[in-house]
């Protein structure tokens, strides 16, 4: 009991931990004499020493050959304590109200200090305490030690994969995102708008895949144009197909080199009633992009330019895309495509030539009836990507990208927005995708297909403004973000008069139109506007800026849209007997229609601040937003075998 136990001095081992002497030599000899029990508990594992010395601040020298990797290293640090890492024996009852450390002296103590006994009830709730403290301790370096492993890991691992994979993109000059030509530039903040084209090249990889060879086509050509129209709330994706015979209006442009996907310091000189492909082949990505930024309005972010090889690698990455044919696809050139119609699996290699053929008896309609075909194609692809849960699976996104990588040429494009892009649209299904055709007028004597001038621009105006277009579909309470009100109609009343102050001719912008039968007309007058200040944006005849054909006029007139009357008033100044015409679709573009009547003498506009008046004589509703019912479109939810 307390009192009957031996006073005579006690050995030093015998003591509790806290009682014992720090450093006493005579103590370490004793220790050393004594002879070490055999253990009876099982041997430690390989490296218990070194990880128990390293919890008490002591370090072993390196062993290479004992070396782990990072996630033996996280398992390791993240395993439970064992009893072996706090206590090499047994734990003697703690004291509830410890003496004074007299015992710390250079001598041993003679006689044991006293101490309560029987408290077993405290003692032991106090060593439950330590414990506790202990693992607790043990457990926080734990958690911090794996969380920072996992950090550097992960970080550098994200890191490495952007890096390695931005690095396959071939960076090429393409954008032109401070064109005039961007209609509602505000307005469009937030969009992500994409300029898709695959090219015809027959060098390298693509001709070894059976598209020919460069003896057959040398260069490259945009085989297919498609404009990707993303709005910022992601409600939708439009794409809009270009014709490859389309006729353009080509700006002047540097030359491109396809070979070494860089410009040279030749200059092409502008030019009219060029096909869209042909720009592509002379003036390259950013000629191409200048002709759709102008005709669509659309302010292009990004520039995506993929060969047919690269195209092939994209479907086999994602296994194959289902398609369903009305007819078997026999193409003139590239001979059988699909020898059955109904649904079938399509690898790359046949994909390919189901989106190239445009010399298909059975459709008649030449590239047409190719554009209707991508447009399915890729409604299938992306039905297929989001059936496979190609967006959110990391393993297939990245089987994707890197395919994707492959064999594109970009600008503004890296892993990190495409990641981002495909998080975004993660809610966005397959009907709410939509591809549309420019509308056009058939073919000239040349083969170039003859844009509906007008309508293209309504149709663009609706894009910009999120109204509804033909072919999608919107759920029932998806009401159009746009803040525009419906254009007016032949009925609608006449504007109340109005002045406005002339603007500096430094200001305006505006394209000029020859109505008048008078060739060349349009040309010298918009010199002479040039001249006097005025950005002369496009120069034509009034059949391209309408759509029509022989367009004739007797009246000179400025067509303008609402919220434009200086601009207007201030280039009718310059051109005597001019009237004013409200034309709402005509957005933020000016133009002057030069009709017979014109006199032919362009004098200096009005001094700016000088009141004019804006009363326009006429209501222009012949081409108004409302879009053409006829335009093709192609809604990518659409499984119908037509």
């Amino acid at each position: 009991m307390g009192d009957d136990h031996d006073s005579g001095p006690p050995s030093p081992e015998s003591r509790a931990p806290w009682e014992r002497p720090l450093a006493d030599q005579r103590y370490r000899n004793r220790r050393s004499e004594r002879p070490k029990p055999t253990p009876e508990s099982e041997p430690k594992a390989p490296g218990t020493e070194r990880r128990i010395a390293g919890l008490f601040g002591r370090r072993d020298s390196p062993n290479t050959e004992d070396s782990i990797s990072v996630a033996e290293l996280v398992a390791r640090v993240g395993d439970a304590p064992t009893d072996s890492n706090l206590h090499s024996g047994p734990v003697p009852t703690p004291p509830i109200a410890p003496a004074a450390a007299e015992w710390i002296s250079s001598e041993p103590p003679t006689s044991a200090s006293p101490r309560v006994v029987n408290a077993t009830g405290g003692s032991r709730l106090a060593l439950n305490k330590i414990k506790r403290r202990q693992r607790l301790k043990v457990i926080s370096r734990s958690a911090v030690a794996f969380l920072a492993v996992m950090s550097l890991t992960l970080t550098g691992v994200v890191w490495g994969y952007q890096h390695a994979t931005d690095g396959k993109f071939e960076q090429i000059a393409a954008l032109d995102t401070n064109s005039d030509d961007i209609v509602d530039a505000l307005g469009q903040l937030g969009d992500e708008t994409y300029l898709i084209v695959g090219t015809d090249t027959r060098a390298g990889a693509s001709g070894e895949i059976g598209a020919g060879t460069v003896d057959d086509a040398e260069g490259a050509r945009a085989d297919t144009v498609m404009l990707v129209n993303i709005p910022a709330d992601r409600s939708r994706v439009v794409a809009v197909s270009f014709p490859r015979d389309l006729d353009v209006d080509r700006p002047m442009c540097k030359a491109w080199d396809n070979n070494t996907g860089t410009y040279t310091s030749e200059y092409f000189p502008a030019a009219s009633g060029e096909k869209l492909n042909a720009t592509y082949a002379l003036g390259g990505p950013n000629c191409l992009v200048k002709v759709i930024q102008k005709m669509s309005g659309l302010k292009i972010g990004h520039f995506v330019g993929m060969d047919f090889a690269g195209f092939e690698r994209m479907v086999d990455t994602v296994g194959g895309v289902n398609i369903c044919s009305p007819v078997p696809i026999e193409d003139g050139i590239l001979g059988t495509v699909l020898p059955t119609s109904g649904n079938q699996l399509l690898d790359g290699r046949t994909a390919l030539n189901y989106v190239r053929a445009r010399h298909v008896e059975a459709e008649g309609n030449g590239d047409y009836g190719r554009i209707t075909r991508q447009q399915k194609f890729l409604s299938a692809l992306l039905r297929s990507a989001l059936s496979n849960q190609v967006l959110l699976n990391p393993g297939k996104l990245n089987g994707f990208i890197n395919a994707f990588t492959s064999d594109t040429f970009v600008e503004n494009i890296d892993t990190k927005s495409l990641v981002t892009l495909g998080r975004s649209l993660q809610n966005v299904d397959a009907g709410s995708v939509t591809f549309l055709t420019v509308p056009t007028d058939g073919t000239n004597d040349w083969g170039n297909e003859i844009p509906r001038t007008d309508e293209i621009k309504a149709l663009f105006q609706a894009i910009i403004d999120d109204e509804p277009l033909p072919g999608e579909e919107r759920p029932a309470d998806d009401e159009p973000t746009s803040s525009s009100t419906t254009p007016p109609t032949s009925s609608a009343p006449m504007p109340d008069a109005t002045t406005v102050e002339a603007m500096s001719a430094y200001n305006v912008s505006l394209d000029v139109s020859n109505a008048s039968g008078i060739s060349g007309r349009a040309a010298t007058i918009a010199e002479e506007l040039k001249a006097q200040g005025f950005h002369i944006a496009n120069v034509g005849n009034a059949a391209a800026a309408t759509g029509l054909t022989n367009v004739k006029s007797t009246q000179t007139v400025v067509r303008y849209a609402p919220g434009y009357e200086a601009e207007a008033a201030t280039v009718a100044s310059a051109v005597p007997g001019a009237v004013l015409v409200l034309t709402p679709s005509m957005g933020e573009m000016i133009e002057l229609v030069i009709g017979s009547d014109f006199s032919g003498t362009v004098v200096t506009p009005a001094d700016p601040g000088t009141t004019l008046s804006a009363e326009p004589k006429s209501v222009d509703t012949s081409a108004s937003t409302s879009l053409s019912p006829d335009i093709a479109a192609v809604n990518a939810g659409d499984t119908a075998c037509i």
